[in-house]
């Protein structure tokens, strides 16, 4: 009899068991970072909170802040705003030490400087960083190296066109925009063009797909009127 009822529970057991399984890794919350991992996600996942207004405080700080820098490079030079900042931060910095060090004499305390925490924080570069850092550079300085040597020598055709018509595109951009405007209009995109893109995915992706056919198939037929030129393969 206890063989038997040991036998009829086992199969609840199993279940039980197999129920409580972890959920996949890549279950995550909607809003999640889309990293590839803990280990992976870093700065990228900084950078992705950051435009995508996961925390409201944090991302209007920095899109303030840099709005009003570009807004200030616009109006004055570069060396006055670069000027003012510096002065502004100095001016924050030395008054908090004076007033940190008139506290420190009146309560006779031995806090010492209110910002040797800071001070000895080890910023300094090693050589295996750097070296680090310049080989990736190397490796996109080397990408564009090419990719400027076929454009311009006109390895295919149809992407020397393409590049000459978006720079007799510029030219009627740079008549009317300056490059601190550019950066003002490409920072208002930046901080807007993804949380709308997040709300209205699927229309936009809808609209988006329509778009791509109609250019490639625009593409495809001046390919094909270009005589020597030797139509690209999907990918």
């Amino acid at each position: 009899m206890a063989e038997l009822s040991a036998a009829t529970q086992s199969p609840s057991v199993s279940s039980s068991s197999s129920g409580a399984e972890p959920s996949a890794p890549g279950s995550g919350s909607p809003g999640a970072c889309p990293a590839l991992g803990a280990k992976s996600c870093g700065s990228s996942c900084a950078v992705h909170d950051l435009i995508f207004w996961r925390d409201v405080k944090k991302t209007g700080f920095v899109f303030g802040t840099t709005l009003i820098v570009l807004l200030s490079l616009a109006a004055f030079s570069v060396i006055s705003v670069v000027s003012y900042l510096i002065l502004a931060l100095l001016s924050v910095t030395i008054s908090f030490r004076v007033y940190k060090s008139v506290i420190q004499a009146v309560q006779k305390s031995e806090e010492g400087h209110p910002f040797k925490a800071y001070l000895d924080v080890d910023i300094t570069l090693s050589s295996e960083a750097f070296h680090n850092y310049v080989n990736a550079a190397l490796v996109h300085v080397n990408k564009a190296l090419k990719l400027i040597i076929r454009l311009f020598l006109v390895e295919d055709l149809v992407d020397s066109l393409k590049l000459a018509v978006f720079m007799w595109l510029m030219t009627y951009v740079g008549a009317v925009f300056n490059g601190i405007t550019l950066l003002i209009l490409a920072e208002l995109l930046v901080f807007s063009v993804p949380i709308v893109y997040e709300k209205y995915k699927t229309q936009i992706d809808h609209y988006v797909g329509i778009a791509r056919d109609q250019t490639k198939s625009i593409v495809e037929k001046i390919q094909a009127k270009l005589p020597g030129i030797a139509k690209k393969k999907a990918e």
